[in-house]
């Protein structure tokens, strides 16, 4: 699917803004490129350039399309480095913390997913859904069913989209119709992985529930497919709740800490994404840092469930790689930009500043150094394939007047984060086609 018919070059006229680098590593003025009148030029699913309207237009064919859009931003494709697929039909779920929310709504909805059929219709209503609010790569839980996956990746593999997804290994503490064994989990992800695993865009993470849902056998095995597939990701969730982490000790007396449970089967690498880890201890850091693996930071889940406050700067200046997550079903939004306004707030309750570009470095090229995907996606280098999103900066009348009062892209864009939503989003594009057109 990466080489599909060849497609004319097209040039996109507007405001243009995409992350060069951490702006906690470089410094917030060395972290970004912008252009007030930019043209983003594409051609066969590529970026071919970025630049000044007045420095590229000049130089097109005059057979090249350029596209003008007024009052609009163009901006890398939002990276989701955490959420679920099965748990679309229970967002918005009431009143409930981690391991009740799960037992009471998670597992029963995730039932359903036995049905192909079902599970296809989620799977269209999810990538829509992604899709209108921006996104073009997400880090994907399915079930513990194998056609949930196997469906999810036939739709994604549809539009062409560069998405990374595994079936659910859970072989206790879950209902028995939900479970696998170590070796059925084993199986049914090895024929996964050899199915769809760097078949045009796509990716296969081993995906562990969490470590309560499965047997040290299971953990072993999970940790076998890593070292058979080296390239494959893993996925699963880490110290997001402290009875979870209570649970965790007593089911796995041995282990120094919750993260050594994941360590000891082998299941730390540089393709290795730990969603929420807001409960870390001191040696948990350190091998993450030493391990290169990231953590999927997710704001509104973690708020929403009443999971605690992620220590933001505290993780990076530990070195470790932070990406942005909704984490639906317990997040409440499909949308990035609604994800950046919660993690603000959660980084103001701690007497932090969370600047608008460098949310918008997390949602993108944050996202994509978090997922060993920055060398083909995250921001508008030559060559790297055309994933973007056109927001429209005039989306409601409060943002439109909110906008005329704008004194700088910082205003303008932490305006985008804070009122913008689905309705921000005009237009996505997936290798330089449209998936989205609002």
């Amino acid at each position: 699917m990466t080489d599909p018919k060849a497609h004319p070059a097209k040039a996109f006229r507007a405001a243009i803004l995409h992350s060069l680098a951490n702006p906690t590593d470089v410094g917030l003025e060395d972290s970004y490129q912008y252009f007030d009148d930019g043209v983003l030029l594409v051609a066969d699913g590529h970026v071919v350039k970025v630049g000044h309207a007045d420095d590229i237009l000049p130089s097109l064919d005059p057979s090249v399309e350029v596209v003008v859009l007024e009052n609009k931003l163009i901006t890398p494709g939002f990276i989701d480095t955490h959420i679920h697929y099965p748990q679309t039909g229970m967002i918005a779920a009431y009143g409930e913390q981690l391991l009740d929310w799960l037992n009471n709504y998670t597992f029963p909805e995730e039932k359903r997913f036995a049905d192909v059929n079902y599970a296809r219709e989620v799977a269209v209503q999810f990538l829509d859904e992604l899709a209108r609010n921006g996104t073009t790569t997400a880090l994907v839980f399915g079930t513990v069913h194998k056609e949930s996956v196997d469906v999810f990746f036939q739709e994604s593999e549809k539009r062409n989209l560069r998405m990374i997804a595994g079936k659910v290994l859970m072989d206790r503490n879950a209902p028995g119709d939900l479970t696998d064994t170590p070796e059925s989990g084993y199986e049914d992800s090895k024929a996964l992985i050899e199915k769809w695993h760097n078949k045009g865009r796509l990716h296969y993470a081993v995906t562990p529930r969490f470590a309560p849902t499965s047997t040290s056998e299971q953990l072993h095995l999970a940790g076998k497919l890593l070292e058979e597939y080296p390239d494959v990701y893993m996925h699963t969730h880490l110290s997001e709740n402290q009875k979870e982490i209570e649970w965790v000790q007593e089911l796995f007396p041995n282990s120094k800490n919750y993260l050594d449970v994941y360590d000891q089967h082998g299941l730390l690498s540089s393709r290795s994404v730990f969603a929420h880890g807001i409960h870390l201890c001191d040696g948990e850091c350190k091998r993450l840092q030493e391990s290169d693996s990231a953590i999927a930071f997710c704001p509104t889940s973690n708020l929403f469930l009443g999971s605690g406050l992620f220590p933001l700067s505290e993780i990076e200046a530990k070195g470790i790689k932070v990406g942005m997550g909704t984490d639906v079903g317990a997040g409440t939004s499909f949308s990035l930009l609604q994800t950046m306004s919660e993690a603000y707030k959660v980084m103001q309750l701690q007497g932090k500043k969370l600047h608008p570009l460098k949310s918008l470095y997390q949602a993108t090229l944050g996202g994509a150094k978090v997922l060993s995907l920055d060398h083909v996606i995250g921001n508008f280098e030559s060559g790297k394939e055309a994933d973007f999103v056109v927001l429209d900066l005039h989306a409601t009348q409060l943002m439109k007047f909110r906008m005329e009062h704008a004194q700088s892209l910082e205003d303008k864009l932490f305006v985008l984060m804070t009122l913008g939503d689905d309705r921000t989003v005009c237009d996505t594009y997936s290798y330089g086609q449209s998936v989205y057109n609002r």
